[in-house]
């Protein structure tokens, strides 16, 4: 099967689509057309100056430079993540980059040593580059859910917490229902995409793979692989950074700190 090579003038009549986003704007009243500019336009150079950082990095091919290129790509997921949270404390970047770096370069290196066993070097930029992007890019979102409702749970709960605490229990036994929920809601998203996937959707990678004349059931071999990839992430994730934060808004003396939750500015 034939790739079709895509010119700028076929991504220029793609672009041109977010007229009708525009009209839909106009006909309501809802006064998007300057997100609207900006969004797309940050979607263009944001695309590009990647693609030109992976032209580099592609020909380079040294574990450096891709390792280089995982972090700040790890670190704007965290930083992205705390970005959507409503209660926020202390360190919440720190501890939010921690689980997204830890849960996702852990089942990445497993998928990259263990289950693509071919992949040499293991730092191959074609495999290991968009592996954990897309690891990165889903994980961020279970992780995001997960804080933010964790800091719902505790401040609406508060007097419940702390009767529970003044009763003599620990800070773990008046915190775990609350640490369960946040948990789970992290978990949500993908279990979701888990159901419908195939049915509903056909997912990124594999549509692209489909449109470069791969074969279906080769590209849905590696839709498996990614989607157990990222809900195995996913839940590391969420659990690492919703304990991370437990420590926090918890002392040794197993006292609830609801001061240091603060809404956002």
């Amino acid at each position: 099967m034939k790739y079709l090579e895509l010119s700028y003038l076929d991504v220029g009549l793609a672009a041109a689509l977010i007229v009708v986003n525009a009209i839909i704007s106009i006909a309501l009243g809802l006064k998007l057309g300057r997100s609207l500019v900006l969004a797309s336009a940050r979607t263009i150079v944001q695309l590009l100056l990647i693609g030109l950082v992976l032209e580099s990095v592609f020909s380079l091919s040294r574990w450096y430079t891709v390792l280089a290129l995982l972090l700040v790509m790890t670190v704007i997921a965290g930083v992205s993540a705390v970005g959507r949270i409503e209660r926020r404390y202390r360190g919440i970047y720190f501890d939010a980059v921690v689980a997204i770096w830890a849960s996702s370069w852990l089942v990445a290196a497993y998928a990259l040593l263990f289950v693509l066993r071919g992949v040499e070097p293991w730092y191959q930029p074609q495999y290991a580059i968009p592996l954990v992007g897309m690891i990165l890019g889903n994980s961020l979102n279970g992780i995001s859910l997960g804080l933010n409702r964790l800091g719902e749970q505790l401040t609406t709960q508060r007097d419940q917490v702390e009767a529970l605490l003044a009763l003599g229990a620990t800070r773990w036994e008046a915190a775990r229902g609350h640490v369960g929920q946040a948990v789970r809601t992290g978990m949500v998203p993908i279990m979701n995409s888990m159901m419908v996937v195939g049915i509903v959707s056909l997912p990124g990678m594999m549509t692209g793979q489909l449109l470069s004349g791969v074969s279906p059931l080769q590209a849905v071999r590696y839709q498996i692989i990614i989607m157990f990839l990222i809900a195995a992430a996913t839940g590391l994730g969420t659990v690492g950074v919703v304990l991370l934060s437990y420590r926090r808004l918890f002392n040794d003396q197993h006292q609830f700190r609801a001061d240091a939750l603060k809404p956002r500015d």
